[in-house]
Order: C-alpha cells, then structure tokens, then sequence
C-alpha cells in the first residue's frame, strides 16, 4: 500500500466490466495493486465496494479506510501467488483450534467455554464430520490428520478472494472452527467474533477493562466484521 499516491488525483471513479471480472477506473485509467498488477473483481457487488472507497477518498488517500481494497489486493498479490503455502497455514490452525484448549479453572470459566464452544465442535462433527479433540491447559493436543485433511480441503476450494477474507477470520479469531461456522453462516460475524473472545470477556469481568486493550479490541472486532463481509462479496 505504501506505493499509493500520497493525494487523490482523479475526478471520477468506475467500475467496468473486464475479462475475468470488474476493474476500477480512476478518470479512465484502471487501478492496479501494490504489486502492479491490474485489480480484477470477481463480482460486481465487490467492485462497486471499491469502486465506492475509491470515491470517497477526499484529500489524502487513507488505505485504513479501505479494507474491501485492501482485501482485494492481499488476494491478488499473496494469496493467488502462493496459494497452496497459504492454504497450508490456514489449515494449521485445526491442529491448534482455540476451541480446543479449555481452562483448568475457575468452575464458572470452564462452564461457560463449554456452553458456547461445544456447540460449536458438535456443529464441525456434523457439518464437515471432524471431531477435534479438546483438553485442559495449554499443552498442544495432536489433531487426527484425517480431520485435519478435510478441514484442509475446505480451504483448498476457496477461490484467493475467499481465501484472503477467511485468512484475517481465523487469525483474528485463532480458531478455524470459528471461521469456517461465519463463512457458513451458522454464525453471523458478532456471533464469531463473541466466540471467540470468551476468555478476554472474562478477564474484563474479574479485573475490569483495559481502555487500551478495549480500544485494540473494538479495531480487531471491526476487522472481523470487513473480512465478513468481504467474504459474501466475494461468493457472490
């Protein structure tokens, strides 16, 4: 992103059907991304997404205010270029599933890890017939590869547009299980994004909350809720 022009130098904003897809035109002449490769949307609904960030640039061309971009971006310059590494990473993340490693203590923490991640685990068993292992601590509990495989293949037939979104779902959230019920719509994206924070929402309860860890909280949680949405964008 740092290659972007420091000022908003165009009058108006486009986006035109191209092989392939949309791309966006800025005063006629297409965006490309950071890597100099022209930006080509898989779906309409995702380039008039751009096509608005783009146009609601006023002065000073802010990419914090763009998260469709940048998704856009991190799809065709990492993910479409070393897709399988991606998909590998991603998947590690069965093997290690937030969901998995449940407090030794106190009664009511471990209860209410059990109320909402169960649910959760069940829903992997029937949904793709993986059964993930949970255990006490934080002391790594192998995975059975076979479910390893298919939450593997899961990732694997995603296109780089969906697998950019789901690769901030997981790493924000640290469980792929989570993740995987959003892109599925078993959980809407607050739903996640709750699941996923049992343990710090309990901390905030016992010691009261952290301005500065409350403030990277509402960052991160917004993160979750664009890569989301980016996600139906991009299965449009």
């Amino acid at each position: 992103m740092s290659d972007w022009a420091a000022k908003r130098f165009w009058k108006s904003t486009a986006a035109v059907e191209t092989e392939g897809g949309y791309k966006i035109e800025l005063d006629g002449r297409p965006v490309k991304t950071p890597a100099k490769v022209l930006l080509v949307l898989p779906t309409a609904e995702m380039a008039a997404a751009v096509a608005s960030e783009w146009d609601a640039q006023v002065d000073l061309i802010d990419p914090l205010t763009m998260p469709v971009t940048r998704g856009a971006n991190a799809a065709v310059d990492k993910v479409s270029v070393q897709k399988d590494e991606v998909v590998e990473m991603l998947a590690a993340y069965g093997d290690s599933d937030l969901l998995c490693y449940r407090a030794v203590g106190p009664e009511e923490l471990i209860a209410r890890q059990a109320d909402v991640w169960d649910p959760l685990l069940s829903w992997a068993k029937t949904r793709f017939d993986v059964t993930l292992t949970s255990a006490e601590g934080v002391t790594h509990v192998p995975q059975n590869p076979e479910n390893l495989a298919r939450l593997h293949a899961e990732l694997d037939r995603m296109t780089p547009y969906q697998i950019a979104a789901a690769h901030d779902l997981i790493s924000l959230s640290g469980s792929l299980i989570i993740a995987l019920a959003v892109i599925d719509g078993f959980l809407s994206a607050e739903q996640g994004w709750d699941v996923s924070r049992v343990d710090e929402n309990w901390q905030f309860e016992q010691w009261g909350e952290d301005e500065d860890a409350r403030a990277l909280e509402s960052i991160k949680r917004q993160a979750f809720h664009d890569a989301a949405k980016f996600y139906k964008m991009a299965a449009t």
